[in-house]
């Protein structure tokens, strides 16, 4: 029996593929269709998602249900000691609070994360979580140190309309109207517990700019404070791998000095930014040895 078991959510772009080549358990999360209830990879690809989306259907995401929750928590500790749960920010669902509630009931041996990640971020904590299980570190002392270290990531992202946002409740109607006539491209940030309005772009290459240089800004704080930590950069998009293809590149010319690995966002991001969004983000690395 292994000693610590490590659980994530779809939320962290964790395929059921890679979960199974890593190790690691996933509970998928819900996805509401015009009020029907689909789970992401379960019944519900990203094709069909994005297809229903576009085609005009009303879709959203929400929190696992307890009871998927617990069966999941209690498959983990039947293969190890403990368990830790790295779920997607408390600022952004309130899925990590309910796993919280949950995780009472078995004696301190499930650990629930709240590092405030989402997407990219959330993945490399969990291949985090994954290094230190296999130094020997307890759960516990994984909550601890991931919990420390949350502030050590962000994200910026430009969708390419303001219709998903205005859908979503995050703007307001006329906001999105004016934007729109503008043609204005908002940068939004994920650094925290929230999604933030970052900057405005007039066009797409003045967003990917400002999305350059903002991380480049966010690496080298990180870098000045943890001398030459290692860093995961990644280049990610909503559903256009075309775009996606020439925004790699660009990434990768503008960090030449760093590995960029390529992502898809989680359609609980998608869902408020639409198909057509780049992405770009970095999580540090920490030193376990």
């Amino acid at each position: 029996m292994r000693k610590v078991q490590v659980i994530t959510d779809t939320n962290s772009g964790v395929t059921q593929a890679q979960a199974r080549e890593l190790g690691v358990s996933i509970i998928p999360m819900p996805c509401l269709i015009n009020e029907a209830v689909y789970f992401e990879e379960k019944d519900l690809t990203r094709e069909e998602f994005f297809r229903r989306m576009v085609g005009g259907d009303h879709v959203s995401t929400s929190q696992p249900s307890p009871a998927d929750v617990m069966r999941v928590f209690e498959e983990a500790l039947e293969e190890a000691e403990e368990a830790v749960y790295i779920p997607m920010s408390s600022g952004l669902s309130g899925s990590c609070q309910s796993a919280m509630v949950i995780a009472e009931e078995y004696d301190d041996r499930i650990q629930v994360i709240n590092n405030h990640r989402i997407s990219v971020t959330q993945k490399s904590s969990v291949l985090d979580a994954i290094q230190m299980a296999e130094a020997g570190m307890d759960a516990a002392s994984i909550r601890a140190e991931l919990e420390r270290r949350q502030s050590e990531a962000s994200i910026y992202i430009m969708p390419d309309t303001l219709e998903y946002l205005k859908k979503g409740g995050r703007i307001t109607p006329a906001a999105a109207a004016i934007g729109t006539l503008l043609r204005i491209r908002p940068v939004l940030s994920i650094r925290g517990e929230r999604l933030d309005a970052f900057s405005k772009a007039r066009s797409a290459a003045q967003g990917r700019s400002t999305m350059l240089t903002a991380m480049r800004r966010d690496m080298e704080v990180l870098k000045g404070t943890k001398g030459s930590a290692g860093l995961r950069l990644y280049a990610v998009h909503g559903n256009v791998p075309d775009l996606q293809k020439d925004w790699a590149r660009q990434v990768r010319e503008a960090f030449p000095e760093y590995t960029v690995e390529e992502d898809c966002l989680p359609l609980s991001i998608c869902t408020h930014t639409g198909p057509v969004a780049l992405a770009i983000a970095f999580a540090v690395i920490p030193d376990i040895s």
